[in-house]
């Protein structure tokens, strides 16, 4: 073993005789190993931080899952109310995995100023409403306060408020029909702005505007302690499916369930296709940087013939031989995961510090930038994944060590 580490450093360092034709070539493969990895580590990074912010804006907008009475069918607007007296509210005790439940109601409406209108979904939240992520998304004033008496604030989404030709601190009225019948009078409410906010998610920014849960209360004639339907947060995203059936056999009956993956199926469904599209980038760049490896080792083994033919002339078997020149590619390949880490994590930290790459058009993605997201074990498992595979390709070239005999091996030049 340790003759094989000895040799395989003399070839490694081309200390065995002067300059190496081979040189060229094995600088080609570190290269094309540390390319791929820094294109696998960006492919990675961007997918997964594309995936987590729509998921964070969809889930501000609507927790992970909602709880609502049957009879509301899936509807936007609450129409029945759920009673807030529940096992669940305002904390689930026998379901784990669950950071936060809230209580909210929703009204369509119509906000009116002196020279236009536009339709609008308002959003009554309290106390217990969860506004961390939402300051992400703040771009004017602050968030409203309604763990107090009840008032007039208002968020409004800086897309909404452009159409209406609104500002922070403007007021303006908004007009709701009663139970939804156009035949009474409707409801008026004066709302003043105290933030605007820009999530980029055209869809939803469009529609919201947020306001005291008790002005539909009282819209409705609902009681203080009737609610539209609820909303809970999961610690982890990826059990949504095993918590959504765990919370539906946990509420009562007459509750129904769903979670954001199936209300907004075909977002999700959409960006499903970026670990398609990341495993593709990452089988193509393993491919090419194994190809490169491959050459590079068949140019060492024709380099190194007379030195094959010495080694098995002196007894050395044709695995032992082998072994030299997978532990000579072993370190060529770990330099080229080295460069490659190096600067493909360097970039993924200046993209999150300073946002420079782009999309050019954002609202297609619903986000400005390229968001990047990777932690450790991903790292981790994508070296190990490169490094195994790359030398699984290089025991096929490897035996054309075998075919080599002594003598014809030391009589090449």
């Amino acid at each position: 073993m340790n003759l094989e580490f000895f040799i395989a450093k003399r070839l490694i360092t081309g200390k065995e005789h002067k300059i190496s034709i081979s040189a060229p070539i094995i600088k080609i493969a570190i290269a094309a190993i540390a390319i791929g990895v820094v294109m696998m580590l960006i492919a990675i990074s961007s997918a997964a931080g594309l995936q987590l912010k729509i998921r964070e804006k969809v889930s501000a907008f609507n927790g992970h899952i909602q709880i609502y009475n049957y009879d509301n069918n899936s509807s936007d607007v609450s129409v029945v109310p759920v009673s807030i007296e529940q096992d669940f509210y305002p904390e689930f005790k026998n379901i784990d995995g669950i950071s936060h439940v809230q209580a909210v109601a929703t009204k369509g409406g119509i906000i009116r100023t002196e020279n236009t209108f536009e339709g609008m979904l308002a959003k009554g939240v309290g106390k217990d409403y969860n506004w961390t992520n939402f300051k992400e998304y703040l771009v004017e004033g602050r968030l409203p306060n309604f763990s107090a008496d009840l008032n007039n604030e208002v968020l409004i989404s800086r897309l909404k408020a452009n159409l209406l030709g609104l500002k922070l601190g403007d007021s303006f009225f908004a007009i709701f029909l009663k139970d939804n019948d156009a035949s009474k009078p409707p409801n008026n409410r004066k709302f003043d702005i105290v933030g605007i906010y820009d999530s980029g998610f055209e869809e939803l920014d469009r529609d919201h505007i947020f306001v005291d849960i008790r002005h539909i209360q009282r819209m409705n004639k609902w009681s203080e302690k009737e609610v539209g339907n609820f909303e809970v947060f999961l610690e982890d995203f990826d059990q949504i499916e095993a918590k959504s059936n765990a919370i539906y056999g946990a509420v009562v009956s007459t509750l129904d369930t769903q979670n954001i993956k199936k209300k907004y199926h075909k977002i999700f469904e959409w960006i499903g296709l970026f670990d398609f599209n990341t495993a593709l980038i990452i089988g193509i760049m393993i491919l090419v940087g194994g190809i490169n490896m491959i050459t590079a080792l068949l140019v060492l083994i024709l380099e190194r013939t007379q030195m094959i033919g010495v080694l098995k002339a002196l007894g050395a078997a044709n695995w032992s031989v082998r072994k030299v020149f997978l532990y000579n590619a072993s370190y060529l390949i770990i330099l080229g995961l080295f460069w490659g880490n190096l600067i493909g994590l360097g970039l993924i930290f200046l993209q999150e510090k300073f946002r420079f790459l782009k999309f050019p058009n954002p609202e297609e993605y619903y986000i400005e930038y390229v968001p990047m997201h990777i932690d450790f074990v991903t790292v981790l498992l994508l070296n190990i994944g490169v490094m195994l595979l790359c030398l699984l390709m290089l025991l096929v070239p490897s035996y054309a060590i075998t075919k080599i005999a002594p003598v014809k091996a030391m009589k090449f030049k």
